[in-house]
This record gives structure tokens, sequence and C-alpha cells, in this order.
């Protein structure tokens, strides 16, 4: 279907001026509606989007200004042009204080107005929109923003220079907290659609019945609190990419939908009649094996070939432990600046730990770590228990003349007992899952130690 500059609605109780209009704006190549009155606009505009509204003034039983009113209750981003050949300053100044973009005088000396006036009026929602989608996210990063080093951080590097030469659909896998988002604006700022907008959605955090509204948009009285026409994400990524995280947590009717749009290019509005035509790259992301869902018949199959056209896997940070320093002080000078530093034993046992929450808990860490330490260097002692407590970089020395191996061994595991009692105050089975152990083999263990007290103190 070929491509229009955009949706016009031409409402004149003249029949020669809707004409006129209407086979210029269309030579134009905008696609045109027209209505002969106030009553039929507004029929129309419940029923279909416009992204432009050229009205006359004077027109029997509805009026232009009232006309105008009407439209900002339904689909208030509509821009609404008044005409009328009985002008005053007065009706023009109560037009743009009613929200009407622009005022023309009929009759026109030449087409070149109305040609410029709707260009500029078009251009200035174009604009509200984009300062939208601005205020929402930051500007796109570049592959430089991701930090890693690694083989396996240089090898994802390259998959996603590749893949961002595409308009496919991509699948970006890894688990929880190792930037997914991240990579896929990298895709689409180095993509040839990286001056159009990078619209993200995180599908497991919005309920199942508002998630078809804010993908696909709803027309006004669809539900209840639907109180005017609202774009939806597709509309607003038009010739961008459109970020689905948690893809897995899709509902399966939407599933359905959101196939059709990667199919046909197409959708209709919650409660909406007319077809909506995007050009949108999708982008989608998971920590979940979606070929198990699709197993347990919780994912389409289909729309999964669809979204893993290419596909980008995250290493997760255990697996590229060379980046972790790295990270660290890239965090650390966001939350402090060149104020503070990591000691070496601290940046050893850091880079050690297992990261179960990948980056983003990396992140956490630094800045709280950041918030609690007074100092200006961050030691051993101001890290969080959880990492102090399952460190395994600890520095062993064997003497010269020797040592009893059993011994040590006994006297760090009493330790460890009393510290995931203490951590517990004492309720040995919250001790005994801290520590991994059944409670039947700790029991025994604190048996064998001579550990008899709920409370324990140093």
């Amino acid at each position: 279907m070929k491509k229009t500059k955009g949706r016009i609605l031409v409402v004149d109780d003249e029949k020669s001026m809707r004409e006129m209009l209407e086979i210029f704006l269309k030579s134009e190549g905008y696609s045109v509606a027209v209505a002969e009155n106030g009553e039929k606009a507004v029929e129309k505009v419940k029923k279909d989007i416009f992204d432009l509204v050229i009205s006359d003034m004077k027109m029997p039983k509805i009026g232009g200004l009232e006309l105008l009113k009407n439209i900002k209750e339904i689909t208030p981003d509509t821009v609404v042009v008044i005409m009328t050949a009985f002008g005053t300053t007065e009706s023009a100044v109560e037009a743009m204080k009613l929200g009407a973009y622009d005022y023309l005088q009929k009759p026109f000396d030449n087409m070149d107005v109305i040609r410029h006036r709707v260009s500029k009026a078009l251009g200035n929602q174009k604009l509200q929109k984009d300062v939208s989608i601005l205020k929402q996210q930051l500007k796109p990063p570049s592959l430089e923003n991701i930090i890693g080093k690694s083989q396996s951080m240089q090898t994802m590097f390259s998959v996603i220079t590749k893949t961002s030469e595409s308009n496919a659909s991509v699948l970006v896998i890894g688990e929880s907290g190792t930037g997914k988002e991240l990579v896929a604006k990298a895709i689409h700022s180095l993509s040839p659609r990286k001056d159009n907008h990078f619209v993200a959605i995180n599908c497991a955090a919005i309920p199942e019945g508002l998630l078809e509204s804010e993908l696909f948009g709803h027309m006004r009285g669809a539900f209840t609190g639907a109180a005017s026409n609202k774009q939806g994400l597709f509309e607003l990524a038009n010739e961008g990419t459109l970020f689905l995280d948690e893809i897995g947590e899709m509902p399966m009717n939407l599933q359905a939908k959101l196939l059709r749009v990667i199919e046909g290019g197409t959708f209709r509005r919650v409660g909406g009649v007319s077809d909506i035509n995007v050009d949108v790259r999708i982008i989608s992301a998971t920590n979940r094996n979606l070929q198990n869902l699709i197993d347990q018949k919780q994912f389409r199959e289909d729309l999964y070939f669809r979204l893993n056209v290419l596909s980008v896997k995250i290493p997760p940070l255990r697996e590229r432990r060379d980046d972790i320093p790295l990270l660290m002080g890239h965090f650390l000078k966001k939350f402090a600046g060149d104020k503070k530093r990591f000691s070496r034993q601290a940046t050893e046992l850091l880079s050690n730990y297992q990261w179960k929450g990948n980056v983003r808990e990396l992140e956490n860490i630094t800045e709280r770590v950041v918030l609690l330490c007074d100092s200006d260097v961050i030691d051993v002692e101001n890290l969080p228990d959880e990492i102090s407590f399952v460190s395994k970089s600890e520095k062993v020395v064997v003497p010269s003349g020797g040592m009893d191996i059993e011994k040590l061994l006994e006297k760090t595991e009493k330790s460890y007992l009393l510290k995931a009692l203490e951590k517990t105050n004492g309720v040995k089975t919250e001790a005994a899952k801290l520590l991994n152990l059944t409670f039947r083999s700790f029991r025994h263990k604190l048996k064998k130690y001579g550990i008899d007290k709920k409370i324990i103190t140093d």
C-alpha cells in the first residue's frame, strides 16, 4: 500500500470547497476524507484516525468552534485548522484558545497558502510527538557505550554491527540484568533508522488488560476510562524501532495481533475500525527459554520464527570476569566521580562474585557502597554481607612448618555455622537454607561443634 504523508479530514458545508480541497490535498500525497457538516465530522472522528482536520467556521447545527471542542475531547493529538470567510480578530483568538493550531481566511490567494499551512501544521504535530518520545528516553547509545573487552563481548559486538545493517526482526537473549535494552538501542543507533524513534516497552510490567492499548492505542469509549483517542507505541515508533522487552510474558491473544503487524504492517486501535499502516522494525528480548514456552503451548511457534530472524546472545557477567573491573570503574565514576576508588582486596572480591543479577546488580551495589562509605577507599568491610560471605578469594598461605588442615576446615565450618545463625537471629531452618544444607545435616553439624544455643553471639 502506498504510504501517505498524513490523514486529513475536510469539513465544509459548501460542496465546491470540499471537492477543491480534497482534489488538491490528494494530489499533494495526503489521504483525505470529507464531511459536509459538523455532525458527520464528529461521527468520522469517533470511528477513524486523522492527523489534521480542516474545518469551516460557519456551519449549521455544529459550527467550527463547537466541532473543535468535540475533536479535542475525542482525540487531543489531532491538529485542527479553522477557516472562514467571515473572520474577525475575536473569533480567531477564541479558536486558538480552544486549541486550534491555525486560522485561515477565505478565499485563499492561491493554493500555496494551503500547501504551506498544512505542511506546517503536520510538521508541528510530528515535533510534539518527537518531544514526547525524547522526554521518555535518552538518545540511543552507540556500540561504544557497551563496556567490555572480553572475547565473548567482542564476538557480540561483531554480531550487533552485522545485525544493525538489516531491517529484519531481532531477538536479544540474555539473563536478567545483562543489558538487553542497551543492546537493542545500540542496534537501532547503528541502523538506517537511527534518526527516527526508538520506543521501548516491558511486556511483563504492563497489566494484560492495558498492554494491548499501550501497543496499538485505543479509540474513545473502547473501554472504561478511555476518555479520548490514544496513539499506541506502534504509531509512535513508525519508521523507527520498537523494543519489546520480556516478550515471553506477552499473552497468547496479543501474540496473534503482534504476528499480524509483523506480517502485514497493519493493525487497528482497540475499538477502531480502520487499519493503520506502519513501518516498524521489531527488536524483542527475553530471559526465558522460548522453545520451552512453545512446548508448553504458552508461546506461538510462528511468532517465534518471525521474531528470531536474527539473534544476539548476551553473555552473563560471571562468564566475562575480565570486564568486571572495567564496569566497576565505570559505575564508580558515574556515582562518585573521581572522589572514591576500590581497594585491591575489594576489587578481587567483586571480580570473583557470581553476580546472579549481572551488570544491573553490580551497578546497584556500586551505588550503594558509594553512598554508605565515608572513606575515599572502598574496602572489603564496605561491601554488602552477601558478597563477603560467599567470597572465595581469601588469600591461602601454607606455613613452611606445615599445618593441620582438618582443624582449619573445622574452624572455618564452625565459623560459617555461627555466622549463619547470627544472620538469621538463631532460626536454624533459615540458617540451614543460607548454607545450602538440609536441616538434618545442619543440626548434626551443630551437635558436632557443641553449638546448641538458639541465639548466638560472637
